[in-house]
């Protein structure tokens, strides 16, 4: 391989890639991103959820739309920015976390530098106790959903035996340009209480997640499958290794294990979307399961994988320095969520030549 530039066509992207003086061949290049958008909450107070625990609730009614504002405006940047430098374009898909209701999604998709994208929206309502709830946002001229579905995650506490209320799973199965690939987001339960004493809600949340995929496999040992989200626990926790059964290295996936290319990230770079108690946490993530892996590029497979931490993104000094800069850090001046996102890059050779 000699070379490898991209260009764009027709707001795609396409990987040029000279095999040799006499053959050359086009690649499609499209993002697929998750983000933890950290309390988009409209400045209306809902007395059915726990809202006041959002920033712009704690503000002044005179503050909270111009603050509501700011937040969509931020987040509607880093989506738009997502990928861009590489493909020109944002995100063909993108799942979201920490959202408080269809209508905040809706008022995002409508910002000025997302609204030319014509994202569509796939969102259930969770039980979760804060009312904050998992999204999958996806252009319509490139991704079509065909059935979408609401996993509920049931786990209750060891010590009262009532039930812990979060986030349920979505998974949104669709064609990406005529692949059909299945996506799950998730927002696995937090580490409250402390890791070891929250552990066995993230083992369960990933046994959940590994039985929507035993699912999907059981009808398709070949089905493409996408899990992302915020899972609150690192590459190397047990929900993920023992739960998820995940690997760290492409060679090491069989046909219905699950690849995480953020693995070795974490292990071998030290990287993290998100810091707490001057330590990086990598609990943002995508992975994907082995047919993605293969090397026939007649459909879409894997390319890379990052961690969209711009320096924008950041705070700039002080004791937080280096560390995502959040809304409830900058105020009205700025800021954005406590997490960096992530993305990967899908390719597939392009046959219009």
């Amino acid at each position: 391989m000699k070379s490898l530039k991209f260009s764009l066509i027709a707001m795609l992207m396409v990987v040029s890639v000279s095999m040799n003086a006499q053959e050359k061949k086009t690649y499609k290049i499209h993002t697929v991103a998750f983000y933890n958008l950290e309390n988009l909450f409209d400045s209306i107070n809902d007395t059915s959820i726990y809202d006041e625990a959002s920033p712009i609730m704690e503000m002044s009614e005179s503050l909270r739309g111009e603050a509501y504002r700011k937040k969509l405006r931020n987040m509607a940047k880093v989506i738009a920015d997502i990928g861009n430098e590489d493909t020109h374009n944002s995100p063909a898909v993108i799942g979201v976390s920490e959202v408080e209701n269809r209508q905040v999604l809706v008022d995002l998709v409508n910002e000025p530098v997302l609204i030319d994208k014509d994202y569509g929206i796939v969102h259930f309502d969770s039980p979760d106790k804060r009312g904050i709830d998992v999204a999958l946002l996806y252009q319509k001229a490139l991704f079509k959903p065909i059935d979408t579905s609401s996993h509920e995650l049931l786990i209750y506490d060891d010590s009262t035996r009532k039930r812990v209320y979060t986030r349920d799973q979505l998974l949104v199965s669709g064609e990406l340009e005529g692949d059909l690939i299945h996506i799950i987001v998730n927002h696995w339960p937090s580490r409250s209480g402390g890791e070891a004493r929250s552990r066995f809600k993230r083992v369960a949340a990933g046994k959940l997640n590994k039985q929507i995929i035993d699912s999907l496999q059981s009808n398709d040992p070949y089905a493409k499958i996408v899990t992302m989200g915020d899972f609150n626990d690192n590459p190397t926790n047990d929900s993920m290794k023992k739960a998820m059964k995940t690997e760290a290295e492409k060679d090491e996936v069989e046909l219905k294990g699950i690849y995480n290319p953020f693995e070795n990230q974490y292990k071998k770079q030290g990287l993290g979307t998100t810091g707490y108690r001057d330590a990086w946490s990598l609990f943002d993530m995508i992975l994907f399961t082995q047919p993605f892996l293969e090397k026939d590029y007649s459909s879409f497979r894997f390319y890379k994988a990052g961690i969209f931490n711009k320096s924008y993104l950041t705070n700039k000094e002080g004791r937080y320095k280096g560390y995502p800069l959040r809304m409830i850090n900058a105020g009205l001046s700025g800021g954005y969520s406590d997490h960096f996102p992530v993305y990967v890059y899908l390719i597939k050779e392009d046959d219009k030549k």
